[in-house]
């Protein structure tokens, strides 16, 4: 059900350097984790950058959209210094870059396809596309080193399964529904992703007992995490990659 690594590095290196940046990737594979979580949004002209809001304004200084702007203009702009003086000038990457770091050093990645408003068919299809290019050289069979898509976006994960069925597809979501399980099967997906305070213990053996992966989002403390994955959680990612190993 979860062929993958257990505990992974949120956006990089969570809360320890700048989310979605080359150097959180390079932070968290320094201090021992070989599986991470990012996300992935189209520019104006359909490349794929690595970055989690739509609007700049938080992680990016200014204004306007990540949709609003070509690739090249949204890597130039400085996703370091909002964190501190230290990462001052680190750009936005695009996915290929952060897939290549990855892949040179055999971390395993969890994508999430996290499509501006209006864009979940088209980056589901394009970051599929891309996908299937950076990972040609894998069999489809080989589902441990082959990335794992997840998306809030059922829209997103049907386009992704299009282009590139045998990569797998988790479901996001904040809430599990009623129909959660509708939704799984919908998108042929493998896992729920779900937030860790949304879950109950009971849930959680619903989830296994139907025969999916069960991930949890974003578990901070080492007595919260010891307690998801006593309910029978596989894996979670975390922002403290300080107090919680990767090895945990």
């Amino acid at each position: 059900m979860w062929p993958y690594p257990k505990v992974l590095a949120h956006r990089g290196a969570g809360t320890l350097a700048p989310e979605n940046t080359m150097a959180a990737m390079r932070y968290g594979w320094e201090h021992g984790f070989a599986a991470v979580e990012f996300d992935v949004m189209l520019s104006k002209d359909q490349r794929p950058v690595v970055i989690h809001d739509e609007e700049f304004g938080r992680t990016v200084a200014g204004s306007g959209k990540v949709s609003g702007h070509d690739a090249d203009f949204i890597m130039q702009q400085d996703a370091g210094a909002w964190f501190s003086a230290d990462y001052k000038g680190e750009p936005v990457p695009d996915y290929a870059s952060v897939v290549n770091f990855c892949r040179s050093r055999g971390i395993w990645m969890n994508v999430e396809i996290k499509p501006a408003q209006g864009y979940e068919r088209e980056t589901g299809l394009v970051v599929a596309a891309e996908t299937l290019q950076l990972f040609a050289d894998l069999s489809p069979v080989d589902k441990q080193h082959l990335p794992l898509f997840s998306s809030f976006s059922r829209a997103a994960l049907l386009a992704a399964h299009e282009v590139a069925p045998h990569i797998p597809r988790a479901l996001l979501v904040r809430e599990a529904g009623p129909d959660w399980k509708l939704h799984l099967q919908e998108v042929g997906a493998c896992a729920l992703h779900i937030r860790h305070d949304c879950l109950t213990r009971d849930l959680a053996a619903q989830v296994k007992d139907a025969g999916y992966g069960l991930f949890c989002y974003t578990v901070n403390s080492p007595e919260r995490a010891s307690e998801l994955l006593s309910w029978g959680v596989d894996a979670f990612c975390t922002d403290r990659i300080d107090l919680i190993p990767a090895d945990f």
